[in-house]
């Protein structure tokens, strides 16, 4: 057994402990305790907290980081993705696999240990696995004109079943967005969700005007674009309503779905998804990096709606470090609780991803998933001292090996 005291530690399922303390033993927080106690190691002025929770992210875009230039318009910024993308047919290309991995180590060095990873192609699943990153993927599906979406779900149930994982590394299926999933997909992708119990799914919505547009009346960029791509079919109608109340009367949302960016919601929007339990993931660095403005932070907490983060990919977003999206999240939101954003960043993300009785607090029998931040002698306050933006040199993993701490 390992135990470790610092001069604060934040089990975020409790109040702030000062001059605290945790125990670590086989992988697992043994106590956790505010109580004197002798023979800890002394780990001075710093935080113990549990690891950050990056709950979406695009590990297999990483090799498009300094590629795609930030936009003023979502859809030109989608067109540098399809564009850059279509130069790497090869999901196993030397050049994507390698960005990955720096991208998973990255991700770990600035104190992530859980991440939500889309995946067009499943390349990230081994190299989660190698890396011992525990991770939720969504393989992601498309087809706005899908001819056989039920074929279609099994075809793609069938590739996350041939990929054999150790536990840490859990396959989920996942639709893109309203505007690249057609009514019969969600639906097909919605029936698999059912049947596989402890399973969840994510969604991007309500991030761009267009979207909206869209699916209020069936016009602007996201049509001509479908046009374009030949994937426009007549038989879909505009629904004529938010994209959060169409995917809720598809029947697609709900708790075990994550709704992703929602920069777009509003009041209505917010009011439905704390009725149906959904999270949203938000990711505000990336949405002012692709043009669609900024998340309304403050109205998803006032909302009660549970809240989430995510860094989205190195193709929108200068490095995969949670703790740069919460320094952009405390900008957006200032009269939000740092605890609650903590919240978010730990316990919030752990549970919408399905490892809520592994990760995200300093409990007994939890993972022992644990970060060590130091914290400059002026600091008192040190949840808000998290929301500053810090950096990989600051933080260190614990382990229940004292030796190689």
């Amino acid at each position: 057994m390992a135990v470790y005291r610092a001069e604060w530690v934040l089990p975020i399922a409790a109040a702030p402990i000062r001059g605290g303390w945790v125990a670590l033993e086989d992988g697992r927080i043994a106590a956790v305790s505010a109580a004197p106690t002798s023979g800890a190691i002394d780990l001075g002025r710093a935080v113990i907290l549990p690891a950050l929770v990056n709950a979406h992210t695009h590990l297999e875009l990483s090799y498009l980081r300094d590629v795609i230039t930030p936009s003023s318009r979502f859809l030109d910024w989608i067109a540098g993705i399809m564009a850059a993308r279509r130069r790497y047919a090869n999901p196993d290309d030397p050049v994507i696999v390698a960005a990955a991995r720096a991208g998973i180590d990255e991700a770990r060095a600035s104190g992530t240990g859980l991440v939500g990873d889309i995946s067009n192609t499943l390349v990230t699943v081994p190299l989660l696995e190698q890396a011992s990153m525990p991770a939720r993927v969504f393989y992601e599906l498309l087809g706005f004109n899908e001819g056989n979406p039920g074929g279609r779900v099994a075809q793609s149930r069938a590739a996350i079943e041939g990929h054999t994982t150790g536990g840490d590394v859990r396959l989920s299926l996942a639709p893109h967005a309203p505007y690249s999933v057609s009514p019969e997909l969600f639906a097909a992708i919605r029936d698999d969700l059912e049947s596989h119990a402890g399973g969840n799914s994510t969604v991007h919505l309500g991030e761009s005007p267009e979207e909206t547009e869209f699916l209020a009346h069936g016009t602007g960029p996201w049509r001509e674009l479908l046009t374009t791509l030949g994937a426009w079919t007549d038989a879909w109608g505009a629904p004529g309503v938010s994209p959060v109340q169409y995917l809720a009367e598809l029947g697609f949302l709900d708790s075990r779905v994550l709704a992703v960016h929602g920069v777009q919601f509003d009041g209505g929007d917010l009011a439905r998804l704390r009725a149906l339990g959904t999270t949203v993931v938000s990711c505000p660095r990336s949405n002012r990096y692709v043009g669609v403005g900024d998340p309304p932070l403050e109205a998803f907490y006032a909302m009660g709606v549970k809240v989430a983060f995510g860094t989205d990919s190195l193709a929108s977003v200068s490095d995969l470090n949670l703790f740069g999206e919460l320094a952009r999240a405390r900008h957006l939101a200032p009269r939000v609780p740092a605890r609650a954003l903590l919240e978010s960043a730990t316990r919030c993300g752990a549970a919408a991803l399905g490892f809520g009785d592994e990760f995200g607090t300093i409990e007994v029998g939890k993972r022992g998933a644990l970060i060590v931040v130091r914290v400059p002698e002026e600091v008192e306050d040190v949840e808000e001292y998290l929301l500053t933006g810090i950096e990989p040199p600051a933080i260190t993993w614990l382990t229940d090996n004292p030796k190689s701490q």
